[in-house]
């Protein structure tokens, strides 16, 4: 798509005269005025690049620039004014976060340049979504299946975790959502830490003694150890500390520092990860739903409202397979184990292609007990990996 660029002014001449200079140059669109840009942003963006003039009756430059960083951020904005005044500019970057402010008149060749740079500026930031949205998350998604091989346990919820977690993000319209995404798949990483048996009566729901409760709890701790290193996922590592935590238990001074992004997503970390838990224990989605919100002060009760809004279908139909009838995609209805008892794929967790490969080969090698007990219509619930 052609990167084009809005200039926004009050003056019909002023804009006839950009047209004129740098259509050959530049893909252009015009607007009269701010309530025109916001218009025109609203329904012909997205824009690479805004220039808005800085006196402009009923919606100033800086409020328009300012309105066009919350709505669409990744859009640069350069400020055009004939008003150069100190007080002027520093309100044009501090409330709009500018990228150049320029002065009228502009000689042309500092203003092409200015608008080429303000080009590979928002070649820069889409790159650098790319990165985070293709490349990051790409390598989470072979993490967390490669983990899942190792230990399948503790890594079957990662894309029920990442449904719930988008779910309950997208209803509260919250930004960001790579990071709730990334949280929800690398969430139980700490449980690495966690023997086998441990694991198993915590998903179960069985008692543990104190020290085993003193394992499970210590697990979102070395889960942030372990990726407090990796650039860009500062904001993922806390949530993924803070998980645990009751909702009673944010205080004045930990709101204070740490940025509210964190500390929702941490929240509802704790909410679907012990809805899950429930879901897995046999517990119907609506009877879960119920129980969380008797626990008063352990759950933001904002996120159990959106919570009440995701479709977890009850499943009910079950079909029997065998190892050469399974699919990508499918979810099994109860542990799928070799015949020498290990356990290969945990019930809820869908197949991927890697995990069907090493269940063929479980087949050939040791065995596998069949017929395995398959969800019916669950694959459409669950997603694909890497969506």
């Amino acid at each position: 798509m052609t990167e084009r660029i809005l200039f926004v002014d009050d003056e019909p001449n002023v804009l006839q005269s950009i047209k004129r200079q740098l259509r050959k140059r530049f893909d252009l669109v015009t607007a009269e005025g701010g309530e025109e840009a916001l218009r025109v942003l609203k329904e012909d963006g997205p824009f690479a690049v805004i220039v808005s003039d800085m006196r402009m009756p009923g919606m100033n430059g800086v409020e328009l620039l300012s309105k066009t960083k919350d709505l669409y951020p990744e859009t640069v904005r350069l400020m055009l004014t004939g008003n150069a005044d100190q007080e002027t500019a520093m309100e044009a970057v501090n409330s709009g976060q500018i990228f150049r402010f320029l002065t009228k008149p502009c000689p042309q060749a500092a203003f092409v340049t200015s608008l080429a740079l303000a080009l590979r500026q928002y070649r820069l930031i889409v790159a650098e979504r790319e990165l985070l949205q293709k490349t990051l998350k790409g390598s989470v998604n072979v993490l967390t299946e490669l983990l899942g091989l190792a230990n399948p346990l503790a890594f079957s919820s990662g894309l029920r975790l990442k449904n719930y977690m988008l779910h309950v993000a997208e209803f509260l319209e919250l930004g960001g959502l790579w990071q709730y995404e990334i949280a929800a798949l690398l969430s139980q990483i700490g449980c690495v830490t966690i023997p086998g048996d441990v694991l198993s009566k915590v998903f179960s729901g069985h008692p543990l003694t104190r020290d085993e409760e003193t394992m499970y709890h210590n697990h979102p701790q070395a889960g942030a150890d372990l990726l407090e290193k990796i650039p860009r996922l500062e904001n993922v590592t806390k949530m993924i500390r803070y998980q645990q935590k009751d909702f009673s238990e944010y205080d004045e001074e930990l709101a204070a520092s740490e940025f509210e992004e964190v500390l929702i997503g941490a929240q509802i970390l704790k909410v679907v990860v012990d809805f899950d838990q429930c879901i897995f224990r046999g517990m119907k989605a609506e009877e879960a739903r119920s129980w969380m919100r008797k626990q008063q002060h352990v759950y933001n009760p904002e996120v159990l409202k959106a919570l009440k809004t995701l479709a977890v279908e009850d499943q009910e139909q079950i079909m029997s397979l065998s190892i050469k009838q399974i699919t990508e995609g499918m979810v099994p209805a109860e542990d799928i184990v070799a015949k020498n008892g290990v356990l290969i794929i945990p019930k809820g967790q869908a197949i991927t292609k890697t995990m069907q490969q090493g269940l063929k080969n479980f087949s050939t090698q040791v065995g596998v007990v069949e017929p395995v007990r398959i969800q019916i219509g669950s694959a459409d619930q669950e997603g694909e990996p890497g969506e």
